[in-house]
């Protein structure tokens, strides 16, 4: 693809030149972006509508009690959970914790600096506690060793390895694939000694009432909705809408940022989301049974 920006030789000796593609994306994004996606299609060759291709393992972090990774085109995210013990609340004395965490690291992309967690990460991080919580994901009484004395926290541990747009769907779809890949040793505990002790190779899967799955969406000159954004498209885009649901279509969660939309477009990406989700769904079993009989 080459752009012109400038005339044809003249008389007066002024000169032809052209860009090359990618210098004129650099200096242009949003122009660049606009002459493909005016023409239906995505700088990376999708229709406006279409994902990334996805991809599910899990089980490989062998030190964590749970893990997954998960790669919606480039973007890529493990999960690794880790079950430790701690003591309840007395508000609740048979709850245990979930603590998801997202770490979107320098090595992962370029706009992302070395320190303490930034606003992106942040706000993600945030977003998929409040979606645990407020869809029961578990049952929190399930991580119970002893009532008032024991409990067990997992420590959902999300790091984004390499980053191209849309961390949300990625993030919360490992953690769900991670999860499902739990196994807690069956434990004790000791009321005279006040500890616990852990069997091994006798090991528990967790239950989870609700499969929570996000899928985002943007709109790209405030008309044409776009899904799955990447990290050329993200910073262009008008408005960009997360829209999660359960394994039953149910409707968990939206969470927008930028412009209004209209009634309509949120209902057809509603539609959009429940099959992406399916989709997601179906690769994160695939996933499970592949490791189930490994």
């Amino acid at each position: 693809m080459d752009i012109d920006t400038a005339a044809d030789a003249t008389t007066n000796g002024a000169s032809h030149f052209t860009l090359d593609a990618d210098t004129f994306r650099k200096i242009h994004p949003a122009e660049y972006n606009r002459r493909f996606i005016s023409q239906g299609v995505r700088a990376d060759g999708r229709p406006l509508q279409r994902f990334r291709k996805a991809n599910v393992n899990v089980g490989s972090i062998t030190t964590a009690n749970g893990s997954s990774m998960v790669r919606l085109g480039n973007t890529t995210v493990i999960c690794g959970i880790k079950a430790e013990v701690t003591e309840p609340t007395p508000e609740a004395p048979r709850a245990g914790f979930l603590v998801p965490n997202l770490d979107l690291p320098a090595l992962c992309s370029p706009q992302f600096r070395p320190g303490p967690p930034g606003e992106l990460a942040q706000t993600i991080s945030e977003y998929i506690n409040q979606i645990c919580t407020s869809t029961n994901l578990l049952n929190l009484d399930d991580l119970c060793i002893a009532s008032g004395q024991a409990v067990w926290v997992l420590h959902a541990d999300i790091l984004c390895l390499n980053y191209e747009g849309n961390a949300l769907d990625a993030a919360l779809a490992a953690l769900i694939a991670a999860l499902w890949n739990v196994r807690l040793p069956k434990s004790t505990y000791d009321e005279l000694e006040g500890t616990v002790r852990a069997a091994a190779t006798n090991t528990i899967p967790l239950v989870l009432n609700r499969l929570p799955l996000a899928a985002t969406f943007g709109v790209f000159d405030a008309q044409h909705l776009i899904a799955d954004p990447t990290d050329q498209e993200e910073p262009l885009l008008s408005s960009q809408l997360a829209i999660v649901v359960d394994q039953e279509d149910n409707l968990c969660g939206i969470l927008k940022e930028g412009s209004a939309m209209d009634r309509e477009r949120m209902v057809e990406c509603i539609g959009l989301a429940r099959n992406r989700a399916q989709a997601l769904r179906r690769l994160i079993d695939e996933a499970l049974a592949k490791a189930d009989a490994s």
